[in-house]
């Protein structure tokens, strides 16, 4: 998931009413690098002020349209200050992860959000978190907000190193990173490690690659894991961009 300033082409007469009627101004208070990929932005602005918020919502930046935009999960929300944070990771070529690698703190963009996204309140019992580099904002959220609750991570990564350094600075001391295979074998991994969870009552929350989603989806229902225990949303899949 990438994100975009109003430094892209000025839009058009109607992006800007769109983007003055339903986006709320913010700036880039910082951005801190977390390895070569990841960055650890902050946005503030008086119209994050207020904002009400809870882990697992997102939000939508516009990439110099109201037409074009890339999706985050906010880690955090200071309605008082008008302050979030995001996880960036610059994942290919575009835009947006050009975007994240120049980035310098004064930027400005134009936020629409929070909006309803997952909400892990529904699931019932320990929590397991699957996704990949996008996700880790998410799982990074869920602790913060509910430290008593059981919280497993099983992550996915291109770059075991550059990830372990992520989680660890992040605190998300039950993180299992897994290396991509390109003969998607690790998933058979990770579908193992499901099967002992979901005897332990765990729900799970599935997001990140659209393919790997669909697969891990499938061996849960093969083990007769109820659908009300089991959530799912793709923030990405292979040959498109946009997902929501």
């Amino acid at each position: 998931m990438t994100i975009s300033t109003r430094t892209e082409a000025p839009p058009g007469r109607l992006g800007r009413t769109l983007i003055r009627l339903m986006m709320r101004p913010a700036w880039i208070a910082s951005c801190v690098p977390l390895g070569a990929r990841f960055r650890l932005v902050t946005l503030e602005g008086a119209a994050l002020k207020g904002a009400p918020w809870t882990p697992g919502q997102k939000i939508q930046v516009a990439m110099g349209s109201a037409f074009l935009a890339r999706t985050y999960t906010p880690m955090d929300w200071d309605a008082g200050q008008g302050r979030t944070r995001i996880l960036g990771y610059a994942h290919g070529e575009g835009p947006g992860s050009d975007w994240l690698r120049s980035l310098a703190p004064g930027a400005q963009c134009d936020v629409f959000g929070p909006r309803a996204s997952l909400n892990a309140a529904h699931l019932a019992g320990p929590l397991v978190v699957f996704g990949d580099e996008t996700s880790i904002g998410l799982a990074a959220a869920l602790a913060a907000h509910d430290p008593a609750r059981s919280l497993a991570c099983i992550f996915e990564v291109s770059d075991l190193k550059e990830a372990e350094a992520v989680v660890e600075r992040l605190g998300l001391s039950r993180a299992a990173l897994f290396r991509k295979a390109a003969d998607e074998t690790h998933l058979d991994t990770i579908g193992e490690a499901f099967s002992s969870l979901a005897g332990a009552g765990a729900s799970f929350m599935l997001t990140g690659r659209a393919a790997a989603i669909q697969k891990l989806r499938h061996e849960l229902k093969r083990r007769a894991v109820a659908p009300r225990r089991i959530l799912a949303k793709a923030y990405w899949a292979q040959g498109k961009t946009g997902l929501d």
